[in-house]
Formats: C-alpha cells, sequence, structure tokens
C-alpha cells in the first residue's frame, strides 16, 4: 500500500496542490485588467510549463510502468495537454481585455480543470496506491527540482531585462526551456 495522499510529502500531495493554484491563477486572470491581466495571464502560462513539464519528465513514465492501462491512460493525458498548448498558442495573440480572449480562456480554464481533475483521478491516486511512499517522496524531490531549474520564472538578482528576456515568449519555446534545464540537471 503506498502513501496516504495529503501527507504532504509526496508527489502527488506536491501536485494536487499546484493544481489548486493553477485553479486560483485562472480566477486572478479572470478578476484582473490591462497590464494586470497580461501579468496575471504570464504568470499562469509559465507555472503550466513547468507544472506540466514536471509531469512529463516525472508522473507519466511512472504511470506507464505501474498502472493497469499505464500507456492509454497516459496518452489522454498528452491529448488533452496538446489541446491546451494549442488553446494557449491562440490566447497569446489576442488582446486580453478583448471578449474573445475572455470566452476562449473560459474555455481553456475548463479543461484545463477537466484535465487535472483526471489526473488525479486516473494517474495520481493510482500512483500513490501502487508505489511506495518513499519513491513517491523521491519523485516529489523531482519535481522540486525541475521546477528550480526550469528557467521559467524571473531568478533574483538578474537584470530586468534578463529576466524579461528568459521570459517572454511563447508557451511552446517556455516548455522547450523547462524541459531543456531538466534533461541537463
Amino acid at each position: 500500500m503506498g502513501t496516504m495522499i495529503g501527507n504532504g510529502t509526496d508527489v502527488v500531495s506536491f501536485l494536487k496542490a499546484q493544481h489548486e493554484q493553477v485553479k486560483l491563477m485562472f480566477q486572478g486572470v479572470l478578476s484582473a485588467h490591462g497590464d494586470l491581466r497580461t501579468k496575471a495571464f504570464n504568470e499562469l502560462r509559465r507555472t503550466l510549463a513547468v507544472h506540466e513539464t514536471a509531469e512529463e519528465e516525472i508522473i507519466h513514465p511512472a504511470a506507464r510502468r505501474v498502472i493497469a492501462n499505464g500507456d492509454a491512460l497516459v496518452a489522454a493525458r498528452l491529448k488533452e495537454e496538446n489541446e491546451a498548448k494549442k488553446a494557449l498558442a491562440a490566447l497569446e495573440k489576442l488582446d486580453v481585455d478583448s471578449d474573445e480572449f475572455e470566452q476562449q480562456f473560459k474555455g481553456l480554464q475548463a479543461a484545463v480543470i477537466a484535465h487535472a481533475e483526471s489526473e488525479e483521478r486516473e494517474e495520481f491516486s493510482k500512483l500513490a496506491t501502487t508505489m511506495d511512499e518513499k519513491r513517491l517522496q523521491q519523485m516529489r524531490k523531482a519535481a522540486e527540482f525541475a521546477e528550480k531549474v526550469a528557467p521559467t520564472r524571473p531568478h533574483p538578482g538578474l537584470g530586468e531585462s534578463a529576466t524579461a528576456n528568459m521570459l517572454a515568449g511563447p508557451f511552446a519555446s517556455m516548455l522547450d526551456r523547462a524541459r531543456d534545464a531538466i534533461g541537463k540537471h
């Protein structure tokens, strides 16, 4: 029997807490306007990029190995993630204060929340009951490390232009930078 969900030290607790953070960030984008909405949207994109990369590098491979029908489950999640990437790419081209942005953003919000719930139900809960606690704690450390090394967050002490440059660009390049950083460490 694996660790209990919610004990706070395992990868499942860590990623579920991030799902809750992402839900709040969606609300934050919708309640903001102008420059604040742009800033909130960029922060959401960075969080999603690093979170999805950690799942792709750490959770999905484990799910494929230990969950019955794991390949099919992971394929379904990756398909959802790909749809979200396309939706984000479309949103990046829109004025954040337009009605079109708001409508498409709400569609993305619903899709991401449904995706998170599927992950929790089909991957996270099964990993929690299949893998031993020590392994789940190691996976959490790997996920935390992955997020620290991903160059998608501002680093204290960096000049504004270097930080802005690192954070700029479409979601797809944020994912690439996160993957590169995780792969090198």
